[in-house]
């Protein structure tokens, strides 16, 4: 940073861009400092209109082709493709790349696995058998007589299909309803693996292969459902049983979480192996005392993203906040090492880090980065990494120059509700079950469940579309469960502790209140999505709400998406029978055929449906709705008053 460079315009206020406050007064120490986020280049850089409603086509050297979003059908590309054509191969794109992102996340959990079980990597051991056992009988293992090592062992075997399975379906069908299953079958999209699928799925979309949308979405639904049950679930379950299955914990978030006196160290990604070392590294009593000697108090590690969701589920590490903070949190000078794995890393933080002397470290062979430190994680030698991540943030620690300043905020949720803890916390040690859930949704005290999921985008406020949605929900009795940054945003504004419970409507309130639980379960990172599916369906297995995931009185929303893994997500979500709305942006024409596929013709088939609205109240209406359309189709809907709130309700709904 160039400490003679003025204070730089900002082209907007911090606080029309973010609630956040502690990102707020970060954003203005960066134009004192002139410092450029993603904010910044979100308010200059006109999203192409083109692009955004996916009327281009850049597939092959005749092109690229740009067609008219208000004539849709007035020209053709080259080739000939028409506009439902080039939508569909733009969409399957993003979902075969989302999908791979994930089943590439799921297998390397896999390879892990795999050896800790044979003994070739000794720094983790298995720390749930009893998930173990679970996993392994949910795919049809015989574990009778077995030791832990062979019954993981064989499950390697299984799961490893998952992603190299040719012919057949993937494992994990053994969990579907079986007339969701039913379903899948009858239109030809149960996934084989998702090696085979996103193969499949990208070939079909070379110029020349593939120009029927209806033949392509159904290839979309294969290779998404590949991910959410699958590469995703894969992941979810394997780091359960390697690191433990979570169950709630009262953590803190916000970048008042960092102390000035002591070594911070960002964790920021996706994979919790590396955190897991680090938990080791900084504790180390000779790196502890090499702290204390450069002058810190201490050691402190703290998350942000999908592996500090993790970590925080897990082991209660505090966490500096989501995707869109990610280059805030570096203004505030305290930050001595941010070391990152794999997913959602912005490459402008190479350069926010360089302003404040702060070592940003890759650390996986996939994910390197132009002008960032490189230091190797090796699962058979994890510690070389995570203590030389240490050193090197003791060493920024002793050296510090550029003052700090560490906004206030910490703010407390409770997290880390595995779909094994809910239905512990609702039956008990003896009747864990998910029939009271089931039960209080038939009663009408909870009106339907909505997974409320996914990103921040900075070209919508941040937060601002999670918090006023999830409102809009408990006010009006619907359960809302969540993973990723939504559920860092929603521990922000307060809504992830039991005293929350107060804005819930009067039935989901009770309910809250007698169970002593959250209006909003926050359950992990965007991987462990799948634990949303494992939910359906013990609802489904539960009984009274129908015989699929598509009968049940549930609805998702991504408000503030912004990866191709988030369209993977919500099509697998869509594939499985629930209505999925979308935020910000969606890259479709309304008026098309292609359009009236994915919001309409899918739930004609049986399948979910997709749903879009930039309002967050809007996307309330429309959720509520479905879940009320599907309460009236089970004979479980009873007269009931909308409550909607308007501003002035809104307004006095502030958490203390």
């Amino acid at each position: 940073m160039d400490k003679e460079k003025k204070e730089k315009k900002a082209p907007f206020q911090p606080k029309d861009v973010t609630t956040c406050e502690a990102t707020a007064q970060m954003l203005e120490k960066a134009a004192r400092d002139g410092v450029t986020t993603a904010f910044h280049r979100a308010a200059t850089m006109k999203a192409c209109p083109i692009g955004k409603d996916s009327a281009c086509c850049k597939h092959c050297g005749m092109g690229p082709c740009r067609l008219n979003s208000k004539d849709p059908y007035g020209k053709v590309g080259v080739c000939g493709a028409t506009i439902d054509t080039i939508m569909a191969r733009n969409f399957a794109r993003m979902v075969a790349t989302g999908t791979a992102c994930h089943s590439d996340h799921g297998m390397s959990m896999l390879d892990l696995f795999r050896g800790v079980v044979k003994g070739e990597i000794k720094d983790y051991t298995l720390k749930d058998t009893l998930k173990l056992e679970a996993v392994a009988e949910s795919v049809g293992i015989d574990i009778e007589g077995k030791t832990h090592q062979e019954m993981a062992l064989e499950l390697c075997d299984v799961l490893e299909r998952t992603y190299t399975q040719v012919e057949g379906e993937i494992p994990f069908v053994s969990r579907v309803p079986e007339k969701t299953l039913e379903t899948w079958r009858k239109h030809g999209v149960v996934p084989r693996g998702a090696m085979r699928e996103i193969m499949e799925m990208l070939a079909r979309t070379h110029i020349g292969m593939d120009q029927e949308y209806n033949n392509i979405v159904q290839q979309c639904s294969r290779t998404a459902l590949s991910d959410g049950w699958g590469g995703s679930m894969v992941a979810t379950e394997i780091g359960d049983i390697l690191f433990g299955t979570p169950s709630p914990i009262s953590i803190e978030v916000n970048m008042g979480v960092l102390k000035e006196d002591h070594v911070n160290i960002i964790i920021h990604g996706h994979e919790p192996n590396l955190f897991e070392s680090m938990c080791e590294s900084v504790n180390e009593p000779t790196l502890v005392e090499a702290a204390k000697k450069a002058g810190a108090k201490g050691i402190n590690l703290v998350g942000m993203c999908c592996s500090g969701a993790e970590m925080l589920v897990r082991h209660g590490i505090p966490h500096a906040g989501n995707f869109s903070s990610t280059e805030e949190v570096l203004i505030t000078g305290a930050v001595d090492a941010m070391a990152v794995d794999i997913q959602c890393i912005k490459q402008g933080l190479v350069s926010v880090a360089a302003c404040y002397q702060t070592p940003l470290i890759t650390t996986d062979r996939r994910c390197h980065i132009e002008g960032a430190v490189h230091v190797h994680f090796d699962e058979r030698n994890p510690k070389e990494c995570t203590d030389e991540i240490v050193i090197k943030a003791i060493s920024r620690f002793q050296n510090r120059k550029l003052p700090v300043e560490i906004p206030q905020q910490r703010n407390i949720g409770v997290h880390g509700f595995s779909h094994e803890y809910i239905q512990y916390m609702l039956g008990g040690t003896f009747r864990s079950s998910y029939t009271p859930l089931n039960d209080n949704i038939i009663n009408g005290r909870i009106r339907g469940v909505a997974g409320v999921v996914g990103c921040t985008n900075p070209r919508v406020k941040q937060d601002f579309v999670h918090v006023e949605l999830v409102k809009e929900l408990i006010k009006n009795d619907v359960l809302v469960v969540q993973t990723g940054c939504s559920q860092i945003a929603l521990a922000k504004a307060g809504l992830t502790t039991p005293e929350s419970a107060v804005l819930a409507g009067p039935g989901l309130r009770e309910v809250c209140e007698t169970v002593g639980m959250p209006p909003v379960l926050g359950i992990g990172s965007c991987v462990d999505n799948s634990r949303i599916l494992m939910a359906c369906a013990e609802m489904v297995k539960t009984g009274g709400l129908g015989d699929s995931i598509a009968d049940l009185p549930v609805a998702g929303a991504a408000p503030e998406w912004m990866s191709e893994k988030a369209i993977a997500i919500g099509h697998y979500f869509v594939a499985s029978g629930v209505f999925t709305v979308f935020g910000v942006t969606f890259p479709i024409i309304e008026g098309t055929k292609f359009h009236q596929l994915l919001f309409e013709g899918l739930e004609a088939q049986g399948f979910g449906k997709w749903g879009f609205s930039a309002d967050p109240h809007e996307m309330a209406k429309m959720m509520i709705a479905h879940i009320d359309k599907k309460r009236k189709a089970l004979g479980i809907d009873k007269a009931r008053e909308r409550i909607l709130m308007d501003m002035a309700d809104r307004q006095k709904l502030e958490v203390a």
